[in-house]
């Protein structure tokens, strides 16, 4: 019988070297990609080669947890563990050795092989690491797709975390929007990105231009977003199903934001530029005071007049025609689910907007804070509801 193929990615990092460290070490189905277990946690101060050994054997701990019959292959960035884990280079500080060794228990060794990969290939194992640092948390987590049988203290952490029950979603709560049927709507929780510089600066920031990245606390955003995401038709609105998709704008800081969360509830990201930021053209990146200095008047006039296109960018109206059509999109894909949208503050508002069936004028007067989430349902005869808009994670 051919040994079950698993993937073991791990990274970790200090952030001083020695500073404040943490690891973060995931384990993929080697056939079909699919994420089975996370591991991650803060280590307090110490060194990126004690934080990246760390990740390593929280990752094998992890495989074996799910097959300890399986092959294993590891990938890291760090080209000394890869090689001296290999045998082909020494190991000659006591704390690795001690590492090491512990690596080399876990598994026997034929079932190991070790990868070095570019650093950008091994991006989840990082933004784990980096959560774990941001958060100061450990982190357990295991999927139902792992196949194996989770030790006793994480399946009771997991009921602890409110797992839906098997029945199905609660009854419709007392305020909801009146139904006289059983048909189920599609539900869209529609999360904003976290803080980037940017944001904190108050520029404008849109489609233009890939980037910018997550700021730090962005990151803290994100993560706490991906926990409340997790809560859904748990902890949290039990009369909604638990999110199965993951679907986000093309932009750096969305993606960042959708993967912490996907990371969370297990599920890939798929991109979908229907619910990218308005292009502000002309406008990117500068201060709401330069723009005014530069085009006076324009931008109030843009922001009161929907039809009003930014210089060589877009008008309010046209982002709420693709906001539109990517929801009926996700509706005609499939009710009786809950799908993420990771947006923008603009796109989530034309989202809400449209949902409501408000003037698109009124649009920019809700209020979608970095990272909060607001929830709409939309059902096959046209009927929609808002359940929340703009709700922060850090309440």
């Amino acid at each position: 019988m051919t040994a079950r193929r698993l993937l073991v990615e791990a990274d970790g990092g200090s952030r001083g070297n020695p500073g404040p460290a943490g690891y973060g070490a995931l384990v993929r189905d080697a056939g079909t990609g699919v994420v089975l277990a996370e591991r991650a946690g803060h280590l307090g101060v110490t060194t990126n080669n004690v934080a990246e050994y760390t990740a390593l054997v929280a990752g094998l701990e992890a495989a074996r947890e799910i097959d300890p019959a399986a092959s294993v292959e590891v990938r890291m960035d760090s080209r000394l563990v890869v090689e001296q884990m290999s045998g082909r280079w020494q190991i000659k500080h006591a704390d690795m050795q001690r590492l090491a060794a512990q690596a080399r228990e876990v598994l026997p060794a034929e079932q190991v092989t070790y990868t070095w990969v570019p650093r950008a290939r091994n991006g989840a194992a990082d933004a784990l690491a980096n959560e774990a640092m941001d958060r100061r948390e450990e982190v357990r987590r295991d999927f139902p797709d792992a196949g194996g049988t989770a030790p006793a203290a994480d399946a009771a952490e997991r009921t602890a975390d409110d797992d839906a029950p098997a029945s199905g979603p609660a009854p419709r709560p007392s305020g909801s929007a009146m139904r006289f049927d059983d048909v189920e709507p599609l539900t869209v929780l529609l999360v904003r990105h976290g803080e980037t510089d940017l944001t904190l600066t108050r520029a404008l920031s849109g489609s233009s231009v890939p980037g910018p990245s997550l700021a730090r606390s962005g990151r803290v955003q994100a993560a706490r977003a991906a926990d409340l995401v997790h809560r859904v038709g748990r902890a949290v609105w039990p009369d909604l199903r638990y999110p199965t998709h993951v679907v986000a704008s093309p932009m750096v800081r969305t993606q960042e934001t959708a993967a912490a969360i996907g990371r969370r509830i297990g599920q890939h990201v798929h991109t979908d530029a229907a619910f990218a930021e308005v292009d502000f053209g002309d406008w990117e990146g500068l201060g709401v005071d330069e723009v005014d200095e530069r085009w006076p008047g324009q931008l109030r006039r843009w922001y009161e007049d929907p039809t009003v296109a930014a210089p060589g960018g877009e008008s309010l109206a046209a982002v709420g025609v693709r906001v539109q059509a990517g929801l009926e999109a996700l509706l005609q894909a499939g009710t009786g689910r809950t799908v993420v949208v990771v947006s923008h503050a603009m796109a989530i508002r034309a989202a809400v907007g449209v949902t409501l069936g408000m003037p698109a004028h009124a649009w920019p007067w809700l209020r979608v804070l970095p990272a909060s989430v607001s929830v709409v349902r939309w059902w096959p005869d046209g009927m929609r509801e808002a359940v929340t808009v703009g709700l922060p994670t850090d309440l």
